[in-house]
């Protein structure tokens, strides 16, 4: 079973923690996720409180600025290098941009999961999932 986290206005959070073992288990991740015990504040997508990820809008008003260009101008843009990226992927190709990284599509296999609430066993379709592998001078970026 799952336990569930509630938060009410003031910030306060109500737990329904399962049993056992798992209660302990699910208890010290509910204080990593919330900050308890000296812990970082995190959010639950794991990304750390205050941090957003940057919107379509946002990511169309830096190239405005970066590329001195107008937004229709810029949205256009940025919808024609999506929608090409998105074509090769259909295609199966793969998209590699040198000091950035490539798109790719990888097959996920079928496989046979099982059903949480009933424990009966699920077939799951295989898939094709898009993904990114970052670029050499990507990874120093981040990593300077």
């Amino acid at each position: 079973m799952i336990g569930i986290a509630l938060a009410d206005s003031v910030n306060r959070l109500t737990l329904k923690q399962p049993s056992g073992y798992k209660r302990k288990r699910f208890a010290f991740r509910c204080a990593v996720v919330i900050g308890g015990w000296g812990a970082a504040r995190t959010l639950p997508t794991g990304q750390p409180q205050g941090v957003s990820a940057m919107n379509k809008s946002e990511v169309v008003d830096a190239i405005v600025d970066q590329a001195d260009i107008s937004k229709a101008v810029a949205g256009r843009a940025l919808d024609a290098a999506l929608g090409a990226v998105k074509a090769s992927l259909e295609q199966g190709e793969p998209v590699s941009i040198v000091g950035f990284g490539t798109f790719l599509v990888r097959e996920r296999p079928a496989r046979t999961g099982r059903n949480p609430r009933t424990g009966e066993a699920v077939r799951i379709a295989a898939a094709k999932v898009p993904a990114f592998k970052p670029g050499k001078a990507l990874k120093e970026a981040l990593n300077s």
